[in-house]
């Protein structure tokens, strides 16, 4: 169902479906990621580990999913970093990997201390979702996950949402 909001306490259907009277709605910004993406993106992530046809060498399913989130989702939001400053080390942040000094990228034992804070699901675009979607199921498929709750994943997300 869609709603547009036209005024204060006031909407009108988008969609033919509109909402039951006495029914309780979450309402949601159709423009930002929607719960049925976050959903459908965690089933996938869920479903492919259980499936076994993935060449990660995770340990753990929470392995797993950073390994998804790293590789076919959004990656980083930011890296962290260790450096000497006056013979102390400090911690900093820096938004991409290019902007770690230099000193840090290319000194090995420094280079160790760098890590990567992933982009959390609920934090993507809506185009970043999307794309993310699309890029674990093009791999599922790739890999020959053919499980029935994979299928019937696929089928939910084909089902029209009302434009």
């Amino acid at each position: 169902m869609l709603i547009a909001i036209t005024a204060p306490g006031q909407f009108t259907a988008v969609s033919s479906d509109e909402p039951e009277v006495g029914r309780g709605y979450f309402l949601e910004d159709a423009d930002e990621g929607t719960n049925r993406q976050g959903k459908a993106w965690h089933a996938l992530v869920s479903e492919y580990y259980k499936s076994g046809c993935s060449s990660y060498s995770a340990k753990c399913f929470g392995d797993f999913r950073n390994f998804i989130k790293r590789d076919l989702g959004a990656g980083f939001e930011c890296f962290v970093y260790a450096i000497i400053e006056n013979g102390k080390p400090v911690i900093k942040d820096a938004p991409a990997f290019g902007d770690i000094p230099e000193s840090v990228r290319r000194d090995p034992d420094l280079k160790r201390l760098v890590r990567g804070r992933l982009k959390s699901f609920s934090d993507y675009t809506k185009r970043e979702r999307m794309a993310s979607i699309d890029r674990i199921i093009a791999e599922m498929d790739q890999n020959g996950v053919r499980t029935k709750k994979y299928y019937e994943i696929i089928e939910g997300l084909n089902r029209k949402e009302p434009a």
